[in-house]
């Protein structure tokens, strides 16, 4: 059983407030801003702190991998950053990125358009993410392709994902029955990875399953559940500074 949940003493103050991690200049994608977002692929991603190392690893190592932790660590850039990696190198024939479609506060209320374009709004962080790391084009052929598969929650109930990198973020808007049936979905030469925040739920108090299904899993060897803090926080530092008081 693989489980991180240390806090390092240089990152914080003697007052325990949040320092910044990174130097002036520092750029989550390791290049210059105004360098080619196409290029950016060719990067290699590094972790910027004890647990995203952790995670990266248990990503691995580990056929089913959990990430929580509060926004901005990382957990959902790793995870896609490990999926295209491994298709890349030909460990796996495709990504099947999945996310619940909840809406988070307030109602969207009807969106014009196909099925996709309805959906596209829940899905484009997924989106954002690929397009950072292999570049637009990249992705959109990827997709032509099935090579990559973006769908909601919903889409995945009666599958099992064979030789595939699965996804699955915003686990935190998923209830204990989804999540299990998410988890099941894991076929043959398959890695998974759950990502979210237990304290960024939009469901209705109680009903989020992320937090009961981390406690359980992490009695299982072969799972690893990597819990992520603020001092991993690789966002504006503005961010670790509010999350310490909201």
């Amino acid at each position: 059983m693989a489980k991180r949940s240390s806090r390092t003493a240089s990152a914080r103050s003697p007052e325990g407030k949040v320092e910044p991690l990174f130097g002036p200049g520092w750029h989550p994608l390791g290049v210059e801003r105004d360098s080619a977002r196409e290029q950016s692929y060719l990067r290699k991603v590094r972790p910027q702190s004890d647990n995203q190392r952790a995670l990266m690893e248990a990503m691995e190592r580990h056929n089913l991998t959990l990430a929580l932790g509060p926004a901005g660590t990382g957990k959902t850039y790793l995870a896609i950053t490990a999926a295209v990696e491994a298709l890349e190198a030909g460990k796996v024939g495709r990504i099947v990125l999945t996310r619940p479609a909840i809406e988070a506060g307030e109602s969207l209320g009807f969106l014009p358009g196909d099925l996709e374009d309805k959906l596209a709004p829940y899905l484009r962080p997924l989106y954002d993410a690929l397009n950072e790391r292999i570049g637009g084009k990249r992705v959109r052929q990827l997709i032509a392709e099935g090579a990559i598969e973006i769908a909601p929650v919903a889409y995945m109930r009666g599958r099992t994902l064979n030789n595939a990198f699965i996804v699955i973020d915003e686990a935190q808007n998923c209830t204990y029955g989804q999540i299990k049936m998410l988890l099941t979905r894991l076929g043959w030469h398959s890695t998974m990875v759950l990502t979210g925040d237990p304290d960024q739920s939009d469901l209705l108090d109680g009903l989020s399953g992320l937090s009961e299904i981390a406690r359980r899993l992490e009695r299982v060897a072969e799972v690893a559940v990597i819990r992520l803090d603020d001092c991993d926080i690789v966002r504006h530092p503005l961010v670790a500074g509010m999350l310490t008081v909201l």
